[in-house]
């Protein structure tokens, strides 16, 4: 398969679950699409409206509390979006027809690992069209009191350098350096879950968040310890995890991105903020057609495959 032309799913793939903060049913069907679509989200199921189609861009997004939401402020929207966005772009995946029957996309376990598994279960297949990317031409960088995040130059490749420090002897500082590759993301990346504090609960049910969150999507952060009886996945998931959301809303770029992205004490708000601010200026970037920034995606031959509550992502 050659990864410097676009690409899209083989087949059709339908995930079901439910929405983390509603706790309301939710279904998506992946659906593959034309060269130079792009990730678009047909948001079917509104009352008193036909169906909508909201393009993944950071220009349409309305809210990013708690979660990355696409579309209007009003019921054509969709929420949660950064998990599936990550594994598109973690896997290379160009282009997506994303049905979905309601406001909020399935948590899944509250990773990326079920979106990952849906699209190499379907197989990916490569277009006529060569890939275009966003390559960052001059640094770029934004404050809010103690977080950062920046975008700066890179010859190849798309690098992420994710910090995080919470008052939390459970999770305390950690960072992660982590070199956009297929592979990689699937096994070190996809699986790291969305997270949340015990002692938040109440304020964020009372809020109308977190109503769907459980032991089985989020895990929960007590005073002292992990409270899933698993434990962790990795010894560093937390930050992880905010590697796999930066991913996803990064993706609003629209482009893979060649470039170096860093962040302390970020979250969905700031890499929105990122992306506006990079968009800002033209002399920040170029879309150009370049060689592959992704490596192949585990199984190089993907095209031929057969086919308690908690709250996430607080801060």
């Amino acid at each position: 398969m050659s990864f410097d032309r676009q690409t899209t799913l083989r087949t059709a793939v339908t995930l079901t679950g439910i929405g983390v903060h509603s706790g309301a049913p939710a279904s998506i069907t992946l659906k593959p699409s034309s060269a130079n679509s792009g990730i678009v989200f047909l948001r079917t199921g509104i009352e008193g409206m036909p169906p909508q189609l909201i393009h993944a861009k950071h220009t349409k997004v309305s809210a990013t509390e708690l979660c990355t939401v696409i579309g209007d402020r009003g019921p054509a929207s969709v929420s949660t979006v950064e998990h599936l966005m990550s594994a598109c772009m973690g896997l290379g995946l160009d282009n997506v027809l994303v049905e979905i029957d309601g406001p909020e996309m399935p948590i899944m376990d509250g990773s990326a690992r079920e979106f990952v598994a849906a699209i190499e279960a379907t197989g990916v297949v490569t277009l006529g069209a060569a890939r275009r990317y966003l390559k960052v031409l001059q640094p770029v960088r934004i404050e809010q009191g103690r977080a950062f995040a920046e975008l700066m130059p890179a010859e190849q490749g798309f690098r992420l350098d994710v910090e995080i420090d919470f008052d939390s002897a459970v999770i305390g500082r950690q960072r992660k350096i982590f070199d956009l590759d297929a592979k990689d993301y699937a096994g070190e990346i996809s699986k790291a879950r969305t997270f949340g504090f015990m002692r938040d609960v109440e304020q964020l049910w009372k809020a109308g968040f977190a109503l769907g969150a459980s032991l089985e999507n989020t895990v929960a952060v007590g005073e002292d310890k992990v409270i899933n009886p698993e434990g962790l996945r990795y010894g560093d998931e937390f930050v992880r995890h905010k590697v796999l959301d930066a991913i996803g809303d990064l993706a609003l770029a629209g482009y893979p991105i060649i470039g170096e992205f860093r962040s302390y004490c970020g979250g969905h708000r700031m890499n929105v903020r990122i992306l506006e601010a990079l968009f800002a200026d033209r002399a920040n970037f170029a879309i150009v057609e370049s060689q592959p920034v992704f490596a192949a995606p585990r199984n190089a031959q993907i095209a031929g495959l057969a086919s308690a509550a908690y709250a996430p992502d607080l801060h």
